[in-house]
């Protein structure tokens, strides 16, 4: 402690950075009078008449409760409830909370359980305005750089205390400890002195046998408002000097001596308060002595004054073999007792206690540093700081499409399953109106109780759940959070808590809540909200380890959290976490183990969580929807024939967190989980291993994948948070060369196909053939074709004009659809003509007009009416596939070539029976092999005759993606249709061939062959 001197107008410094925002409470700073009295009832607490004023947990510096705002009770001050008042800016909708006043943590919490934030600064006029009319001094404001996160938890231990109501030469308790030769020595405790007397009395005394006076503290509380200790070391007298106040507080107080130098130093709550050197320099303090607690030794172990006797309260005693460093006894003072050189560690078993003396057990909280947070000052318009504890007023910033969404959520709420839980609590459990209603703070035991009843309810979904109900259980959720978390759970009501929580979380990830969370996806991004939540009960957890009981674990359904603690120095092995029900894990790497301990820690926390896939799968299926916003990073495509579609969470969610003294140290972690690829099975799926950032998106960053398996990956993140296995889905596309080719050959199909269209048209005219309803079909399906490939050889150059695109898109939706209609129609036809013999054969065309002509009308204008802004296909003027409109086309198409499927394999059952029929009529002596050569022609001849008119030619479509080739075949059947159309009924149709051997003179084309009747049966046509 050479450089205390210098050390001393200077805080040690400590890790104020807190592990989970919102996930502690409020730091509870004193016992409130009525909590002391219920202490003194139990003889817990020293009796009332032994002190003047009432005693605070023990680690409280002194006068702290005034000057964060508290009140004498020790409990904050009630806010008076005032309506917020509201503005709307460019920036968002700012809401002001004047007539209410919450220290930093608080007032972030009330914000974040509105779904807002703690607003910064204002920079809008309208904001300031606003400010300056409603608050008078300070306010508390967000932080702009960095989430200011909650420092460390003040955890309360239950000690024993040894209770010196009056001076005596009795009372006394002993250290069994048998001391060595001492160089160097440091002893603290926690001291709650009597303000009854003003006499010298003797905190501790240490005599060998070769001297009594080996080493004392010794003082008095002087008329200065003062206690002021003296050090005695080998009979050598230091100086009364003060060390702390008389206030009747529990105090932090060390003392510390040194052989070499003689110097020696006196520390309180942290600080140094006073030292010199040269105190019995040379001289080591002799072993095998004794050390006492509240008298003056005369003799080794005896010889006790009543004058010289301690009057007051002790507890949690060290020894240390060493001078210790400044900051080393503030850490002791934050109970992380330093190990090196202990010589003594406070215990009811390490102690002779005279029989008269009192003891109790006391509630010990243990110290924080003190923290500022940020504020702003409407008088002034600038930027400070005030502790944050202090209580002041804020306003909360909301997105105006959150704070608007907000409202019309919970004005068309009928709040009738709020209404249902609130009844079974008989309290406010869910807010209906989060914008006027505050439901306070919770108690573990009310929150407990509360989250049973919602699970309850939730379970039996009796009551629809609505999205404002939805929001309000979020809401809820927040508020158990943020309960606070006592250091000693004998009654288990905190891991109680817990396994409701999980319950409730669960039950909030079923599928019949996917609507409600698509809902409030503007207020709330994701349900991963409901991730980080069960992240900060787990950590919660970690303050109910002790050495007896380092581990916790706690499952429910298909949501488990398990917080652990583990000794470094005797770890051969990485910390393991499996997840239950497989072969999926999580783990620090022993390299990481090494590097913890490298730092010179003993001591982590490890705190793990794990969602299984089926609690996620429906909730979070639409994160990847949008464009594949899930991933914060760009999507690298390395192969242009990869066209990349979105990104899914494919696996659990596991999470992993090491603490050191309550504050989160990164660490790098390995992980294995299985992913799921069901309904991917025609795109191409890619494993990426991702963590969740907690600014609501999935990152790559930090992140590599390890080894890849079937239905599995491993992976290694240099740092700890929320990981999880994505699926990037991509549609295999064709290469831009191979994409030329189809477009060349598909133009040279359509310009073919139009030609050969119209000429066949043209020939349907000029031989004039005889009226019937089959030379109509024919004539409207081949307009109909030849209009859609002539719009279609034009699409691509029209696609750079929105307008032109649009109403090209439009049209040729129209004349393929009636294309279709019309192939409809044609099956109808040959069913009529085929199978349905008995039928009448009067004319149906106003039928079949409707449609061929009526329904493709109708599809197209219902579509345009009703997604008229995502019609057009993104890079083509065709239908988008993005948006589902290319249903429209589809649905229709496939339902048109199912029905002719099945007419065409109903023809072909009757023309192979009359083929059969037929030969055995003409030619009974025909041979086996000529009979059945016959059947096959019979069953070939209709197919080749009707594929066309009937459109069966494109279920040659559905196989396109598969490969390049089936992309050729589809492109060669679907492109020269026409053409095929042409060959067959005008080249190869006998009524055009009779009609222009007529002698109509107007068409000079030779026929080499004759195919015969369009419809080969035993049957003229019509």
């Amino acid at each position: 402690m050479v450089e205390m001197a210098k050390e001393a107008t200077e805080p040690a410094e400590a890790d104020v950075m807190g592990l989970c925002q919102g996930m502690f409470s409020k730091m509870t700073m004193y016992l409130t009078a009525l909590e002391a009295n219920e202490w003194l009832k139990e003889g817990a607490l020293i009796r009332e008449e032994a002190l003047r004023t009432p005693p605070p947990p023990l680690g409280e510096p002194p006068l702290e409760g005034s000057e964060r705002g508290l009140q004498p009770s020790g409990e904050l001050a009630p806010a008076p409830e005032a309506s917020p008042i509201a503005v709307e800016t460019s920036n968002g909708v700012y809401e002001v909370e004047g007539g209410r006043r919450l220290d930093w943590w608080s007032a972030h919490n009330f914000c974040d359980q509105r779904f807002a934030q703690l607003a910064l600064e204002p920079q809008d006029e309208a904001v300031t305005e606003l400010l300056q009319g409603q608050v008078q001094g300070p306010i508390w404001v967000g932080q702009r750089t960095a989430l200011l996160q909650r420092a460390q938890q003040r955890r309360t231990h239950m000690l024993p205390g040894l209770v010196f109501e009056v001076q005596t030469a009795t009372k006394y308790a002993r250290l069994l400890v048998d001391f060595p030769v001492l160089a160097a020595i440091t002893v603290c405790t926690h001291i709650q002195w009597d303000l009854a007397t003003d006499k010298v009395g003797t905190i501790f005394s240490y005599a060998a046998p070769a001297f009594t006076n080996e080493l004392q503290l010794r003082g008095f509380a002087a008329h200065d408002g003062l206690v002021h200790l003296a050090l005695v070391v080998h009979g050598h007298h230091s100086p009364y000097l003060p060390v702390f106040s008389a206030d009747g507080r529990w105090h932090h107080v060390c003392a510390a001596w040194e052989e070499q130098s003689g110097q020696w130093a006196f520390v309180a709550d942290g600080k140094l308060q006073a030292g010199s050197q040269s105190l019995s320099t040379a001289q080591s303090l002799a072993p095998g002595g004794m050390f006492v607690i509240g008298q003056d030794q005369d003799s080794l172990g005896g010889g006790f004054k009543k004058e010289d006797a301690f009057r007051g309260n002790i507890t949690n005693l060290y020894v240390w073999a060493r001078m210790m460093s400044l900051e080393q006894l503030d850490m002791a003072r934050m109970c992380e007792i330093p190990k090196d050189g202990l010589l003594f560690g406070w215990n009811r078993w390490g102690l002779e206690i005279e029989p008269t003396l009192q003891e109790v057990v006391l509630p010990f909280m243990c110290p924080v540093p003190i923290e500022e947070c940020p504020t702003w000052d409407g008088g002034s318009g600038t930027l400070g700081s005030e502790q944050c504890l202090q209580l002041l007023p804020f306003f909360c910033h909301y997105g105006t499409e959150v704070y608007w969404r907000l409202k019309e959520v919970q004005k068309t709420a009928d709040g009738e399953f709020i209404i249902r839980v609130n009844t079974l609590a008989n309290a406010t459990v869910l807010s209906r109106n989060g914008f006027q209603e505050d439901p306070g703070s919770l108690s573990v035991l009310e929150a407990t109780s509360f989250l049973g009843i919602l699970e309850q309810a939730l379970a039996a979904e009796e009551t629809p759940l609505q999205p404002a109900d939805l929001l309000a259980v979020l809401s809820f959720l927040k508020r158990v959070v943020a309960v606070e978390v006592r250091g000693q759970d004998p009654s288990g009501q905190q891991e109680h808590l817990s396994q409701n929580f999980l319950a409730v979380a669960g039950l909030l990830l079923e599928e019949q809540t996917e609507a409600q969370w698509l809902e409030i996806k503007e207020i709330i991004r994701s349900p991963m909200v409901l991730v980080e939540s069960v992240n900060c009960i787990a950590a919660s957890l970690s303050l109910l380890l002790t050495a007896k009981r380092s581990n916790i674990s706690i499952q429910k359904g298909p949501i488990g959290i398990e917080t652990r603690s583990l000794n470094l120095r005797n770890s051969t092995s990485s910390n393991l976490l499996e997840i239950p029900g497989g072969p999926e894990y999580i783990q620090v790497p022993f390299e990481e183990v090494r590097r913890l301990q490298g730092r010179g820690l003993s001591k982590v926390t490890v705190i793990n969580t794990w969602f299984a896939y089926s609690a996620l799968q429906h909730s979070l299926g639409w994160e990847g929807q949008e464009g594949g916003k899930v991933l914060s990073q760009d999507v690298s495509i390395s192969d242009e024939r990869q066209k990349y579609l979105s990104t899914q969470v494919g696996s659990a969610i596991i999470s992993s967190t090491v603490l050191v003294r309550l504050q989160e140290v990164s660490t790098a972690v390995h992980y294995h989980l299985l992913y799921r690829t069901q309904g991917f099975s025609d795109k191409l799926v890619e494993p990426v291993c991702a963590f969740w950032n907690f600014s609501s998106s999935w990152s790559r960053e930090g992140c590599s994948l390890i080894a890849q398996y079937q239905e599995s990956v491993s992976c290694f993140c240099n740092h700890s948070t929320s990981f999880a296995i994505l699926l990037q889905v991509y549609d295999v596309q064709r290469s831009s060369q191979e994409e030329s080719v189809l477009k060349t050959l598909s133009f040279i199909g359509c310009g073919v196909s139009f030609c050969a269209l119209i000429t066949t048209f043209i020939l349907f005219l000029a031989v004039g053939l005889p009226q019937s309803e089959r030379t109509t079909v024919h004539k409207n399906l081949i307009l109909a074709l030849a209009a859609a490939e002539a719009l279609l050889m034009f699409s691509e150059w029209a696609k750079a004009k929105k307008v032109l695109c649009m109403v090209l898109t439009a049209f040729l939706h129209l004349f393929f659809m009636a294309a279709f209609t019309w192939m409809l129609v044609e099956g109808l036809l040959l069913w009529s003509k085929v199978v349905a013999v008995n039928r009448s054969e009067d004319r149906r065309m106003k039928f079949y007009y409707m449609i061929g002509w009526g329904l493709p009308v109708v599809i197209v204008g219902v579509t345009l009416a009703t997604s008229f802004d995502g019609y057009v296909g993104d890079h083509h003027c065709w239908l988008n596939l993005r948006k589902g409109v290319i249903w429209a086309f589809a649905g229709p198409v496939l339902f048109v070539l199912t029905v002719n499927t099945l007419i065409l394999f109903r023809v072909v059952i009757v023309t192979v029976s009359s083929a059969r029929q037929r030969s055995r009529m003409l030619s009974p002596q025909h041979s086996l092999e000529r009979q059945i050569g016959v059947q096959i022609w019979a069953t070939v001849k209709p197919v080749l005759v009707l594929l066309p008119v009937l459109g069966l030619t494109w279920l040659g479509s559905m196989l396109a993606h598969l490969s390049m080739a089936w992309a050729y075949v589809s492109i060669i059947l679907n492109s020269f249709q026409g053409l095929y159309i042409f060959l067959v009924y005008a080249v190869y149709n006998s009524e055009v061939s009779a009609g222009e051997g007529s002698g109509n003179g107007h068409l000079n084309i030779s026929l080499v062959t004759e195919c015969g009747a369009q419809y080969p049966l035993p049957r003229s046509p019509v």
